[in-house]
């Protein structure tokens, strides 16, 4: 891994920093001499990261002018240069496709989606200006092959892959440079939020797939891992470090054996048989 030039005056943008991958990846990268700007969507998690010297902005992917705030803010804190992007804030709200409804499918959207949408192309003006940067999006495994029950997160990172691929194109013949992280199950608060939000926003007990859904919510709701081959958040670090100071970073990085797994079985079996795979899979709780 080489970089062409040293990383201690790099500014990086990161979403998401209140725990987990977020927290980890910009606590990772304060050590290694980047100067962060962590962003979360709680007052009270801003704060605690101010607390632990980070310069900290209240951003929420799913309100634009909380968006365009922001990003006032951290042009003003680097004198309109941004070296990077992590975009990682988000969240799953679990459920069967036939129980979405049009609300749920945009409440999913509008953080996953259309928040990293909106700074991401805040973001390029600045570094076409300076003639370089780099975009990391954080998506997933579910971003390439689909589980049951993960319907609108699934879409969610479809089209996050679907929109990077897409601007990697049109950036070609730039040096913005566009990677997607892929990981699979990672320790997080993600099973835990993931719980809320279906217990908030799909109908349990009318559903034909109810006791499907407390079977899930039984497992969701143990202590340890939910899935096999659980990497902590410092697995994704090392990639966003390599997205970060490859001089010709990759337009994907596999992180935990589930993706490296998935990514191999779809290139080799048919949907038929990927399917019964997926389908026993996603069965089994994993990621």
């Amino acid at each position: 891994m080489t970089t062409s030039t040293g990383h201690q005056e790099k500014t990086i943008l990161i979403t998401g920093c209140s725990s987990g991958i977020g927290y980890c990846v910009a606590k990772g990268l304060k050590q290694r001499g980047y100067r962060v700007i962590a962003t979360a969507r709680r007052e009270e998690s801003v704060e605690q990261l101010k607390k632990e010297g980070f310069d900290c902005l209240l951003l929420d992917l799913a309100d634009s002018k909380s968006i365009q705030l922001a990003f006032q803010q951290v042009l003003k804190l680097t004198d309109g240069k941004l070296y990077a992007l992590f975009n990682n804030g988000a969240f799953g709200l679990p459920g069967a496709v036939e129980d979405l409804t049009r609300e749920n499918l945009r409440f999913q959207f509008e953080t996953n989606v259309f928040g990293w949408l909106e700074l991401t192309n805040l973001v390029i003006p600045i570094m076409r200006e300076q003639g370089f940067g780099r975009i990391i999006q954080n998506s997933s495994v579910l971003g390439f092959v689909a589980m049951p029950f993960r319907g609108a997160y699934n879409a969610s990172k479809y089209a996050i892959e679907g929109l990077s691929d897409t601007l990697r194109l049109e950036l070609k013949n730039t040096d913005i440079h566009i990677s997607l992280i892929e990981p699979g199950p990672i320790i997080s608060q993600f099973r835990a939020n993931a719980v809320k939000e279906l217990q908030q926003h799909i109908d349990i007990e009318n559903s034909v797939h109810r006791k499907k859904y407390l079977d899930v919510l039984e497992r969701l709701n143990k202590k340890g891992p939910a899935a096999p081959f659980t990497l902590p958040p410092e697995a994704v670090l090392k990639r966003v470090i390599f997205a970060l100071e490859s001089r010709r970073p990759k337009p994907r990085y596999y992180v935990t054996f589930p993706t490296y797994l998935f990514a191999f079985l779809k290139r080799i079996l048919s949907h038929k048989q990927l399917d019964h795979i997926l389908v026993k899979a996603g069965n089994d709780g994993k990621q």
